[in-house]
């Protein structure tokens, strides 16, 4: 019995020191584990924070930040602080034309050049979305100082960026909010940085603007007017008239204009000018144009068939830039054509010069499928857009439309008149039909007339008309005289 003791005993040591090595490796697997586990929550929460692209705070992060700021000046309200959101101008054309990888890197090189700025000043830099970035300045001391920083960003962001071996420039629309007591909550201040950012863009990008509380009730203006527009839209308050094209030769209309009004329930009558922009930028334009095409395509019809003629009437149709970019513009198009029975060769779609300055292999191929289907082209308010005469011959284009402002003072500024007559031997050189729009007084005419313009538009031969009107004009005379 004793003999075997030692045994056991050494044994029974043996199993005590395995177990006691497999508790320590547990105990270490179990710290191991907890501090992964720790590291993966520090990591989900900075993600929860960060931009996953640039590393900077996101939008969250800034709120947070915002409201600290916000805090400490509530405590000492010698303690000024500003917002300024940033929105890159134009940059849907770098991601159009050399593709999203390209503009990621794009918004990694801007927010390397805004962090160098924000870096030496007690500045927060974020993230908010897309090419949106947004700076929260504190000590601000005086509201210039917010404005002369804002200043340095527009300074950097004009210096060119080099992108897959390719130099591309930016600019930069900046709004600016300060830090007032009278301010609750942290997404308010960024709102109004917001709001002075989108009235920064309308008075022509590149600038800064501080924010006042008239860009607020202007805000609210808008987002009534946006479901006012929508309401319209489908209770069909919309409504066109049109303005006819008239041969300078003979005297005869030969086609018309169809422009968009909206009649308002109470009966008052609103002009383009007046909805259009807000049409175009909640993206209703889409819809609303192609309801214009289709209606202008079943009066035309109409109208061709009530009055036959040897050259059958014509019916010009905008097309908007959003309108344009649609994938299926080609197919709806077609679609249309089709099921109001137009000729497509009586139909013109007009475009404008803002269109022609994107990615020109496709607006070539986009109107050159268009043209297949027999449909005329027409470049709208020329000269007054950024088209390249370089690039402009390689557009198939049938006629090109002279702005207004030019025809309309062309009898009293000599600049105009040789404006006009520059355009006119440019469309020659192209083969191209010229209509001049704008055209008000007799004197006008004749000018046009002796530099052999086609065809002329305004008010000298009607204002815009319903379609009532339209057909007033019509069952005139087939050589319809203009007005006095």
């Amino acid at each position: 019995m004793t003999s075997r003791e030692p045994a056991d005993i050494a044994r029974l040591k043996r199993r005590l020191s395995r177990q006691k090595r497999q508790i320590a490796l547990l105990e270490t697997i179990a710290t191991e584990a907890d501090g992964e586990r720790r590291r993966a929550e520090e990591r989900l929460i900075h993600d929860a924070f960060h931009d996953p692209l640039t590393g900077l705070p996101n939008r969250a992060r800034f709120l947070d930040l915002l409201t600290r700021a916000m805090a400490r000046q509530a405590e000492d309200r010698r303690l000024g602080f500003a917002v300024l959101f940033i929105d890159l101008d134009r940059f849907k054309v770098v991601n159009d034309s050399l593709g999203h990888p390209a503009g990621n890197r794009m918004i990694v090189e801007v927010s390397a050049r805004l962090a160098g700025l924000t870096e030496p000043c007690a500045g927060s830099l974020a993230r908010i979305g897309g090419d949106e970035f947004a700076v929260l300045l504190t000590d601000i001391a005086d509201p210039a100082d917010a404005v002369r920083f804002a200043d340095r960003v527009l300074g950097a962001l004009k210096q060119p960026f080099v992108i897959d071996g390719q130099e591309v420039y930016s600019s930069a629309s900046i709004g600016i909010s300060l830090g007032t007591t009278a301010y609750a909550y942290a997404e308010d201040v960024l709102r109004d940085a917001d709001l002075a950012m989108y009235r920064a863009k309308t008075l022509g990008k590149s600038r800064v603007q501080l924010f006042h509380r008239e860009m607020r009730r202007s805000a609210i203006t808008r987002l009534t007017l946006e479901a006012d527009l929508r309401r319209a839209f489908a209770n069909g308050e919309f409504v066109l008239h049109y303005q006819p094209i008239v041969s300078l030769a003979s005297h005869e209309v030969v086609g018309f204009e169809a422009l968009v009004r909206w009649r308002r329930p109470d009966g008052v009558l609103v002009y383009p000018g007046d909805f259009i922009p807000v049409v175009e930028d909640t993206g209703l334009i889409v819809s609303l144009g192609f309801w214009i095409l289709r209606e202008a395509c079943v009066t035309a019809r109409a109208w061709q068939e009530a009055y036959p003629r040897e050259t059958p009437l014509t019916v010009s149709v905008n097309i908007s830039p959003r309108q344009f970019a649609e994938p299926d513009l080609v197919s709806q198009v077609r679609r249309i054509v089709e099921e109001t029975g137009i000729d497509p060769h009586t139909l013109r779609l007009e475009i404008t010069e803002s269109i022609t300055i994107g990615d020109a292999d496709r607006e070539v191929s986009m109107l050159s499928q268009l043209k297949a289907l027999g449909i005329r082209l027409s470049i709208d308010d020329f000269g007054t857009g950024y088209s390249s005469l370089s690039y402009l011959h390689r557009l198939p284009l049938d006629v090109l439309k002279i702005d207004r402002s030019f025809v309309s003072a062309m009898d009293q500024s000599a600049e105009s008149f040789q404006i006009v007559n520059t355009i006119m031997n440019l469309a020659r050189s192209l083969g191209m039909d010229v209509v001049a729009e704008g055209a008000e007084v007799e004197g006008q005419i004749a000018q046009l007339r002796s530099m052999g313009c086609d065809f002329g538009q305004g008010y000298y031969f009607s204002r815009p008309v319903d379609r009532a009107g339209a057909a007033r004009l019509l069952e005139g005379a087939q050589h319809w005289k203009p007005l006095a």
